[in-house]
Formats: structure tokens, sequence, C-alpha cells
């Protein structure tokens, strides 16, 4: 990345920009689906249990213009098909599958939180 895309107080601009390539709900759930290997839309479709078509549409176009997808098309197929690129596959099987093993250790302490803060409202 340029440094002359953030102010140069922004110290946090690196992680504001790894931030948005998951900020959507959506985005790091297809990347990991895509783990897997390549797939068609429909594929992913009822692979990622969810989410509506024109949402995983939505979150095709935007992995595939951040670059952290390929669409592939066979010659003489229609069909297009999804796969990581090497910069998705270096954010999926990194930052991405460590986050989900915290996920995974700590969810039962998330989900305790998120009780305790909603009884707290509702008293």
């Amino acid at each position: 990345m340029n440094d002359h895309h953030c102010e140069p107080f922004a110290a946090d601009c690196a992680v504001r920009l790894a931030a948005e390539l998951i900020a959507h709900t959506w985005d790091p759930v297809v990347l990991m689906a895509l783990r897997a290997g390549r797939r068609r839309r429909l594929d992913l479709l009822a692979a990622v249990a969810g989410v509506s078509d024109k949402v995983l549409t939505q979150t095709l176009r935007r992995l595939h213009a951040n670059g952290l997808i390929v669409r592939v098309t066979a010659p003489g197929d229609r069909a297009v098909s999804y796969e990581l690129s090497a910069l998705g596959g270096s954010l999926a099987e990194g930052p991405l599958a460590a986050l989900g093993d915290w996920a995974v250790r700590h969810a039962g302490q998330i989900l305790a939180a998120q009780e305790a803060a909603e009884a707290a409202e509702a008293a």
C-alpha cells in the first residue's frame, strides 16, 4: 500500500484497510467457503447458509474488486466459478483462520457477555 493514501497522522491506516476487507458480514464467510477450492455461485449459495442470492452476488463482486477472488470461466462453458486469488488465500489461510480459531476458543465467553448485556438492558 502506498503511504500517500492515508493522512500522515493516521497510524492505523493499514489496520483500517484490513478491517474494511472483512467489514461486510458475508465477505469472510465466502472467503472461508472458497478455501475448499473453486466453486460456482450456485454451489456457494447452497454452502453458505443464510445468505441471499442478491447479497452473495454483491459479496462476490466486492471480493473480486478487492482482488481477493478471481472469476474463472472454462472454455466452452458459460458458467462462472470463483476461487481465492493468491491475496485472498493469504487472508483466508492466515488472519481469517486465526480469527476463526480464536472465535471457537472464546465463543462461550462471547455469548455469555452478550447474554449479560441483554439482561442488563432488559432490567
